[in-house]
């Protein structure tokens, strides 16, 4: 029987996954896996800020990450080059919001937590953030799930039936910034990123259709948040990375499996 804090922190990894796995697969087929690590390093920066301002940690991530989110979409609708902006805006934003941590007065920031997470010190008003934020997450991409479909398969075809690919690749980067903020205690920065790509990746292997490879995503992630707590609890590992661990090897054999296959 799972101890209490095991317990929410598995509520917390599947909520996780419910809202990584759907979001994971338009960062796949959009090709931003670089948005969710360039997103995460910048919520150091909100966390930073949030200690400075004696405010909520979860708020000063959600503002730092969609204000990040929406320069990115307004400076690549500038022509600018997605890659370098995500480069310049990502590596600042971690550099400044450890410069600005050395500046808090009589705090000691264990920034490991912040890094790497800590999903076994979940509390409940952390479940009810991540929780909330997968709900309102999972809501907008019901809501406009055809529209940024069409958008991401082809935006010339999205023009064409009067949708306008520049908004919908606005409402998933600010869906992914509240994302990030709020899946940052439970994998930290460094994870969010590969809890978004590994169990899309994996899920598109053995999916047919783009609405069985975000419900396969969902699964992935779930089991991946539950398998690596397992691991975690057994084994004496560290919590969060186990679960990436438990999720790349999902990928591993599903990868291998597919190839044997096709052979």
């Amino acid at each position: 029987m799972f101890d209490d804090f095991l317990f929410r922190a598995a509520v917390a990894g599947v909520g996780l996954a419910l809202a990584t796995g759907p979001l994971g697969s338009f960062v796949v087929w959009r090709r931003m896996a670089y948005f969710g690590d360039a997103t995460a390093h910048a919520a150091i920066l909100g966390v930073a800020l949030a200690l400075l301002f004696s405010a909520p940690v979860t708020l000063g991530t959600l503002i730092v990450s969609l204000a990040m989110a929406a320069i990115v979409s307004w400076l690549s609708t500038r022509g600018h080059s997605m890659d370098a902006t995500l480069g310049v805006l990502s590596h600042s934003a971690l550099a400044l919001g450890l410069v600005a941590i050395s500046f808090v007065p009589g705090v000691r920031v264990d920034l490991s937590a912040f890094l790497f997470g800590d999903i076994l010190a979940v509390t409940r008003t952390d479940l009810a953030t991540i929780w909330g934020g997968a709900a309102l997450v999972g809501v907008l991409l019901i809501w406009r799930w055809s529209r940024l479909l069409t958008a991401t398969l082809s935006p010339d075809l999205a023009v064409a039936s009067g949708i306008r690919p520049a908004r919908e690749q606005l409402v998933l980067t600010l869906a992914l910034a509240v994302v990030v903020a709020v899946a940052l205690k439970v994998v930290g920065a460094l994870l969010i990123a590969a809890m978004l790509i590994i169990p899309a990746s994996a899920a598109r292997g053995f999916a047919r259709t783009p609405e069985a490879m975000a419900i396969g995503a969902i699964v992935v992630g779930a089991f991946a948040a539950i398998g690596g707590l397992a691991t975690s609890y057994f084994a004496d590992t560290p919590a969060g990375p186990s679960i990436v661990a438990v999720a790349a090897l999902v990928f591993l054999v599903v990868s291998v499996t597919r190839r044997r296959t096709a052979a």
